[in-house]
């Protein structure tokens, strides 16, 4: 078990949701956390709700400068999760730049940003624990997932990546990839939606990974296996299934 008593983590993507639950499951644990989104109003309302040390700082995450000066407010932190993320169904005949632009900006560009915000400092000192949230969509491409489902995937190889190159150092890479989780963003969604869990649940199952030393978590475990599996299936049969009808 990780020991949270003093530690300072900074939570992107913190207004409500998954980001909320992982604040709120944080700071019962013992740290300080500092919350951060676009809404002022809920970050506010948040850290009311928050039982520990607790602080705000809006961002923009797809803008750079907002948060090259977000992290500078921050300051030196020992752990940063991101959890910001935008989502909108689309299916490639119904193609949306503005939507699908907006996915790869806040669901993977701001992941990097953040990330080379903070990244240097952890380095520096030879410590640090990093987590970045991609999906069980990310394995592999999905029918009526333009921008999501490649804005993941970008998420997660950018996990591996890091995690290939900080190994053996200090700084700690966890990637976490969840099934469908009931929010205002699965409330778009037209169809059945297996395995949904609670913001609640689902944070509970992000707090126990954080609390270990492996790399990669996906859940639920038994819907992660039909994602994971899928990677192993010839294209002909993973689009004879998984394609559009």
């Amino acid at each position: 078990m990780t020991e949270w008593q003093g530690k300072r983590y900074w939570i992107v993507g913190a207004s409500e949701g998954l980001g909320r639950e992982v604040a709120l499951t944080l700071s019962r644990a013992g740290a300080e956390v500092i919350v951060s989104a676009r809404t002022e109003d809920r970050l506010k309302d948040l850290v009311e709700d928050l039982p520990g040390k607790a602080s705000y700082v809006t961002v923009d995450v797809a803008d750079r400068a907002s948060v090259e000066s977000a992290a500078a407010e921050v300051g030196q932190i020992d752990g940063v999760v991101y959890l910001a993320g935008v989502y909108w169904p689309m299916k490639a005949q119904d193609w949306d730049n503005e939507k699908a632009d907006m996915m790869g900006e806040v669901n993977f560009l701001g992941a990097s940003r953040v990330v080379g915000s903070v990244i240097k400092d952890m380095v520096a000192r030879d410590a640090g624990h990093i987590v970045l949230v991609g999906s069980l969509s990310g394995f592999r491409g999905l029918p009526g997932a333009i921008g999501y489902c490649s804005s993941k995937a970008g998420m997660m190889a950018l996990a591996e990546s890091m995690q290939a190159d900080l190994r053996n150092t200090g700084v700690h890479v966890q990637l976490i990839n969840p099934g469908f989780i009931k929010t205002r963003l699965t409330e778009k969604n037209d169809f059945n939606m297996p395995f949904i869990m609670t913001p609640q649940d689902a944070a509970k199952e992000v707090f126990e990974h954080m609390n270990t030393d492996t790399f990669k978590k996906s859940f639920p475990l038994l819907f992660s296996w039909v994602f994971r599996g899928s990677q192993f299936m010839p294209d002909w049969m993973y689009y004879r299934l998984f394609g559009a009808k």
